[in-house]
């Protein structure tokens, strides 16, 4: 494979709302996108690179991914497009990652291509599933098992893309309005009310009213990995309020890179017998801080800073407290002491 190709990275979805984020990143980093969609008149906006590509058209998946290094799927819902992109991948022979916070479609791709996957396939390489499996397996360390994973979310305000509501809405519909949580070691369907309880965030952000067992991707993630039979994610009140709000707005930009003014700290408590260890990030809008991580992974996947191959979450494909060390101009990171 020649230097050129090398940094040809297909991005699909591209002209969403988080793909935009990965493709700007993608440049900064000296790779050469690939905008890859089904619209073609909003890829044409994205200049002459771009290819169009449906989920419904496997060869046109082979073209556009033709010359490319790797895939980054951004198009939701991925209980659509998870699996034909990653099939695409595979028959392309390149690594494959998506940002999908769909529980469901996230377990999908575990289960649908363990046995298959002869290159990289590295799902939720995201704020949801990807962030907080990084912190929890920077948390964990040398234990080789944990008794809990708690996961709490700090969002200032979650204002969410229309993408983000679509999955929800398909997620909804796959468990038939039940609520899911991971104990026992597996995932459980339910239709228990979720309670409300006071999280202790670090300062500067404080104590915070949260909804429990508010379940997100890391439900997936973390245990694909690590030896941990309950894992626990909440979310504060104001941004689940923000989200389930039937006149829901989609995030406004303030800056010049097109990010909105949300900030969000991810607070990480793993639990071992009587031992207790805790892995913090913050930073900013969590559709953008997508980006950062994705590209980190596509990076680290082609120059070969992996520590397994096929289907892996964030924390066990890569060395995680380097990775959220690599972060650093996108995040604070606060790691348990020589980590």
């Amino acid at each position: 494979m020649g230097a050129a190709v090398e940094r040809n990275v297909a991005v699909f979805g591209a002209y969403g709302h988080t793909g935009r984020f990965v493709v700007e990143e993608l440049r900064e980093r000296g790779y050469a996108p690939l905008p890859l969609g089904r619209d073609l008149d909003r890829l044409r906006a994205l200049g002459p690179r771009a290819r169009q590509a449906s989920v419904d058209d496997p060869a046109s998946l082979d073209r556009a991914l033709d010359g490319a290094a790797a895939v980054v799927n951004c198009a939701g819902p991925f209980a659509t497009t998870a699996a034909p992109v990653v099939e695409a991948a595979l028959r392309a022979g390149i690594p494959y990652v998506d940002v999908a916070a769909e529980i469901e479609a996230n377990v999908d791709t575990f289960a649908h291509f363990a046995d298959r996957a002869r290159t990289p396939v590295v799902p939720a390489m995201a704020f949801y599933g990807g962030l907080g499996d990084l912190l929890a397996t920077a948390a964990t360390g040398d234990w080789a098992a944990a008794d809990e994973v708690h996961i709490a979310y700090g969002l200032s305000s979650w204002h969410p893309t229309a993408g983000t509501l679509a999955a929800g809405a398909v997620s909804r519909d796959r468990r038939a309005g039940r609520r899911v949580r991971h104990t026992g070691g597996r995932l459980e369907y339910h239709d228990d009310a979720l309670p409300t309880l006071e999280w202790p965030f670090p300062d500067p952000l404080g104590p915070r009213d949260v909804i429990a067992d508010f379940a997100m991707a890391d439900i997936v993630t973390v245990p694909s990995h690590l030896a941990v039979p309950r894992v626990s994610t909440y979310m504060t009140t104001k941004a689940a309020a923000d989200l389930a709000a039937p006149d829901a707005q989609p995030p406004t930009a303030v800056d010049e890179r097109g990010r909105s003014a949300q900030t969000f700290v991810v607070d990480v408590l793993v639990r071992s017998g009587g031992a207790e260890r805790r892995a913090v990030a913050s930073g900013r809008d969590i559709y953008a801080i997508s980006a950062p991580l994705a590209v980190e992974a596509v990076d680290r996947l082609l120059t070969g800073r992996t520590r397994t191959t096929g289907v892996a979450s964030a924390g066990a494909m890569f060395d995680a407290p380097d990775f959220l060390r690599a972060l650093s101009a996108h995040l604070s990171v606060d790691l348990p002491a020589g980590r």
